[in-house]
């Protein structure tokens, strides 16, 4: 068995027409995250979690934000790649949990859809929870997102 733990934070974007999308989910009406992909915090986190579990570096090695083929790429493709990628590399996921950190979208009406897209996509149970940092730093201040992830790899032969 591996463990694996995954970090990611976004800024909000200035562009006002970006969609917010957090575990594959859109939020609607919400401003969403500025960044090279479609900037999805949660998933992004889970990525490096799986990535790291397998010892194969994190997001930015296999899918560098200075390529233009990743730009504004969906994040449900660059999970199946890692997944893929975890796969080849023996290993396959046992578990994961996510939690989001954000003060503003509030997020609990989407959880179970978030929980139910990344758990199919998987293939076992991934949960998705919420916290808040109750104003403190830049996330306080509602001027970004961030995500942890953590998953269970088990070695396939």
């Amino acid at each position: 068995m591996r463990i694996g733990h995954g970090f990611d934070v976004h800024r909000f974007s200035d562009d006002r027409e970006r969609k917010l999308f957090l575990a594959l989910v859109e939020i609607p009406g919400s401003r969403g995250l500025s960044g090279h992909s479609d900037a999805d915090v949660a998933t992004h986190a889970l990525c490096d979690a799986l990535l790291g579990a397998a010892n194969l570096g994190d997001l930015g090695r296999h899918f560098p934000d200075s390529d233009d083929q990743y730009r504004a790429i969906d994040s449900r493709v660059l999970l199946s790649e890692v997944l893929k990628l975890v796969n080849e590399a023996q290993f396959a996921p046992e578990s994961a949990d996510i939690t989001i950190v954000a003060e503003v979208p509030r997020i609990a009406a989407f959880m179970d859809q978030m929980s139910r897209e990344l758990s199919a996509l998987l293939g076992v149970v991934v949960s998705v929870k919420a916290t808040t940092t109750e104003g403190l730093g830049a996330i306080g201040r509602a001027e970004g997102i961030g995500a942890h992830a953590v998953v269970l790899l088990k070695e396939i032969s």
